[in-house]
C-alpha cells in the first residue's frame, strides 16, 4: 500500500525519464555488429538458469517471511511506477556497497547486505528504484552481458577475445550512462531528492552524514566541474574509462539539473510518456543524444570540449556532418 504522499506513475513509459546520452549509447550499443549473436551465444535460456540457480543457491531471497520490509518497499516501487512485472530480490552477503539487475527473460535484483546496515529506509527504496529502473528500460540484457564478459573467456569462439575488446568499450559507456538515467527513476520512485543525495554521499565516503554537508558536496561537485584545464580533461576522460560508474559529484551535478528544471516535476503532475503510446525509433534516440551532445559542447568552456566543438562546427559548415565527427570522436 502506497503512502498516502506518493503519487502513482500509472503506465508511466522509462522513455519519460532516460537520459539523452543513456539513449544514445544504447542505440549505437544495439547497432554493433555481431552483438546480438554474442549475447545469444553467452545468455541462452540454460545459462541464465544457472545463473538463477547459483543466486538462489548463495543468497537470501526476499519474501513476506525474509526481510519482509524489503519485500514491502519492493512492492511499493512495483506499484509507483504501475509495472506488471515485480522482480525476484536477494539480499548477498558482501562489504562492498553495490545493488544489481541481471537476467533477461525474468530480470531480478540483488543487494548486498552492506547496504543494509549503512544505509537508511528510504535509501534503500531509492536503491532498489534504481535497480528497477535498469529493468524496466530493458537495461538487464546488457548489464547481463558485461556480467559474462568480465567473468568468462571468449577464446571458445573464433576471435572471440577480439570480439570482446572490440565491444566492452561501447557497453562500458553505455553502462555508465544508464547510471544517469535510473538515478532519476529512484528519484521518482521515492519522489524526494535528499535520500538520493546522501546515498551519493555515502558512496563518496560519508558512511556518517552527521560529519558531512550537503551543501558543501555540492560545492565540491561544482570544484570538480570547474578544473577545466586541458590536463584536467584528459584525466576526467580517461579517470572515468575505469569505472562502471559515473563519478558520484557527477551523479550529483546531473541529477540535481534534472530535478530543478521542472522536467521531474511535470511527471509528477502527471505530464509524461504512458506505455502503449508511440515510442522513438532507435534513430530518434540517437539523433537527441548528438543534439544533447552537440548542445552540451557549446554550453562548455572546457578546453578539449571547446576544441571538438570547434572542429565539429567547421566541419558542420563544410559537410554539414557534425553529428558522424561527433560519433566518431566519442566512438559512440
Amino acid at each position: 500500500m502506497l503512502n498516502a504522499k506518493t503519487k502513482k506513475l500509472y503506465a508511466i513509459d522509462p522513455k519519460s525519464w532516460e537520459h539523452p546520452a543513456d539513449k544514445a549509447a544504447l542505440s549505437v550499443v544495439q547497432q554493433l555488429k555481431g552483438l546480438d549473436e554474442l549475447a545469444k551465444k553467452l545468455i541462452s535460456a540454460a545459462t541464465e538458469r544457472g545463473l538463477r540457480l547459483e543466486v538462489l543457491a548463495s543468497n537470501v531471497k526476499v519474501s513476506r517471511n525474509q526481510f519482509p520490509r524489503l519485500n514491502t518497499l519492493m512492492d511499493d516501487i512495483v506499484e509507483t511506477f504501475d509495472w506488471e512485472y515485480r522482480p525476484e530480490l536477494y539480499v548477498c552477503q558482501n562489504p562492498m556497497f553495490n545493488a544489481g539487475a541481471l537476467g533477461v527473460e525474468k530480470p531480478f535484483i540483488t543487494i548486498n547486505s552492506s547496504l543494509l546496515r549503512h544505509f537508511d529506509e528510504n535509501e534503500i527504496k531509492a536503491i532498489l528504484a534504481h535497480e528497477m529502473g535498469h529493468i524496466m528500460s530493458g537495461h538487464s540484457l546488457y548489464k547481463t552481458l558485461i556480467w559474462y564478459l568480465s567473468n568468462i573467456s571468449l577464446s571458445f569462439i573464433p576471435m572471440g577475445e577480439l570480439i570482446k575488446s572490440a565491444v566492452w568499450a561501447a557497453l562500458m559507456e553505455w553502462n555508465r550512462k544508464s547510471e544517469l538515467s535510473c538515478d532519476r527513476a529512484e528519484l521518482l520512485a521515492v519522489q524526494d531528492e535528499t535520500p538520493s543525495y546522501n546515498i551519493l554521499m555515502k558512496m563518496a565516503g560519508a558512511e556518517d552524514l552527521s560529519q558531512v554537508n550537503l551543501n558543501d558536496f555540492f560545492a565540491q561537485a561544482q570544484e570538480y566541474e570547474s578544473q577545466k584545464t586541458v590536463l584536467d580533461s584528459v584525466h576526467k576522460i580517461f579517470g572515468q574509462m575505469k569505472l562502471s560508474h559515473p563519478y558520484p559529484v557527477v551523479r550529483l551535478g546531473e541529477l540535481k539539473t534534472w530535478a530543478s528544471s521542472g522536467a521531474y516535476r511535470s511527471i509528477l503532475e502527471g505530464d509524461y510518456l504512458r506505455r502503449g503510446m508511440e515510442g522513438e525509433e532507435p534513430q530518434e534516440n540517437m539523433k537527441q543524444g548528438y543534439q544533447y551532445y552537440s548542445e552540451e559542447f557549446k554550453k562548455s568552456d572546457d578546453p578539449i570540449v571547446k576544441a571538438i566543438n570547434s572542429m565539429g562546427e567547421g566541419i558542420e559548415k563544410v559537410a554539414g556532418n557534425l553529428e558522424e565527427k561527433i560519433r566518431e570522436i566519442f566512438k559512440l
